[in-house]
């Protein structure tokens, strides 16, 4: 039986348990018929930047007893040069946004294939609006347009399109939630 729990990380055991769900949902490390149906994740974090994340503004994790089954990571724009990949987004942030507006970037969202399809991802997104609707005034990140079932489920919570660009050969849907 589960026992799920939505909370704010708060140590180094949870952010390993992030790490090591994220690598499991790589592209290298699943099929193509599986990115197609289940989505997977694109950028990879190490410790070292999860922490530094976490200690300006932790993340939410979904955890059954002490088991880290998902997670939605926060990303301040204070790192928009530490992460390469992620500097297209950021620029893409900076010439298409009211830069007076207060937002949290949801650095990668990811579910254990075990838990997938109980409501967790959905559990993750409110949890994280709870926590942060007062301080930011929404939520943006991207999906790449081949993740079709990542665009669909942000979609579902409320997610809107702001532009979509080229970066790196990858076609990316910059999207936003708006909390108000």
């Amino acid at each position: 039986m589960m026992n799920l729990i939505y909370t704010l990380t708060t140590c180094d055991e949870e952010l390993e348990q992030i790490i090591k769900l994220q690598q499991n949902n790589l592209p290298s490390f699943i099929s193509k018929k599986e990115k197609e149906a289940e989505g997977f994740v694109t950028v990879t974090h190490d410790l070292s930047i999860l922490r530094k994340m976490n200690s300006k503004q932790p993340h939410i994790v979904a955890k059954d007893k002490d088991k880290v089954v998902g997670y939605a990571l926060s990303m301040l724009k204070d790192f928009k040069d530490d992460i390469e990949i992620l500097k297209p987004m950021f620029a893409m942030i900076d010439n298409h946004l009211d830069l007076s507006s207060s937002y949290v970037v949801m650095g990668q969202v990811c579910i254990d294939k075990v838990y997938r399809r109980q409501g967790i991802f959905r559990g993750l997104y409110q949890a994280m609006k709870n926590e942060l609707e007062k301080k930011y005034d929404f939520l943006i990140t991207e999906v790449a347009s081949n993740n079709i079932r990542s665009l669909q489920a942000h979609q579902a919570i409320g997610f809107k399109t702001l532009i979509t660009y080229q970066s790196n050969n990858i076609q990316w849907h910059l999207i936003y939630w708006d909390w108000q």
